[in-house]
């Protein structure tokens, strides 16, 4: 029996280019759901994200019990979780888009805006750019992943950062902390190096 993968739908994300990718990467139970009881019962879930801090945490906490359904899945119960960009941003203590909005606080951390230290440097941070793994990154390659954010993640312990990649300075690429990832880029958007990515997502075992 395939598993189940919930790809949470909180009207923040590229859906359905994501669900296309993890089929592509060899998902056969891509679950598109905003029901927290599919997300209690899931083997693995993915929470995208695209936008801002502020509107993404809103949309996910609009949706009565699934935050409570993602930490008892997650937390409690183990099962491997991807977030991808605003997905990977909402798991800090705090995003100060727009004012400070509380996050998912499973990584200690707040998501700041790029600082440019360089007028040659643009904001966002768009396109191409080296992933450089931490020694040890669960599921992280070197590689080229694509980018899109003007905001970053800045873990409070630098034993959560895994992977980095530069722009005018370093910037947080991936986290990871026991049976959770989040990576800044979009594997969905990164061809066959985001299709490996997820493809290792789908066989982790934490």
């Amino acid at each position: 029996m395939a598993e189940v993968v919930a790809l949470v739908d909180y009207g923040a994300g590229n859906l359905h280019s994501v669900a296309n990718a993890l089929k592509a990467a060899g998902a056969e139970g891509v679950t598109l759901t905003s029901d927290p009881e599919v997300v209690r019962a899931a083997d693995r879930i993915v929470l995208p994200g695209v936008g801002s801090f502020r509107a993404c945490a809103q949309g996910l906490r609009a949706i009565p019990h699934m935050i409570e359904a993602m930490a008892e899945r997650v937390l409690v119960g183990g099962a491997p979780f991807l977030g991808i960009c605003v997905g990977m941003q909402l798991l800090a203590d705090r995003g100060v888009e727009h004012g400070v909005t509380p996050g998912l606080g499973w990584i200690g951390g707040e998501v700041r805006l790029i600082e440019r230290t360089d007028s040659a440097i643009k904001i966002p941070h768009m396109g191409w750019n080296d992933v450089i793994p931490a020694p040890h990154a669960p599921l992280i390659e070197p590689g080229e992943a694509y980018f899109l954010h003007s905001y970053h993640f800045v873990p409070e312990d630098g034993h959560h950062v895994a992977a980095m990649t530069d722009h005018g300075g370093g910037l947080v690429a991936a986290v990871a902390r026991d049976n959770l990832v989040g990576v800044q880029f979009h594997p969905e958007k990164s061809q066959a190096y985001g299709l490996a990515l997820l493809a290792a997502f789908l066989e982790w075992k934490p």
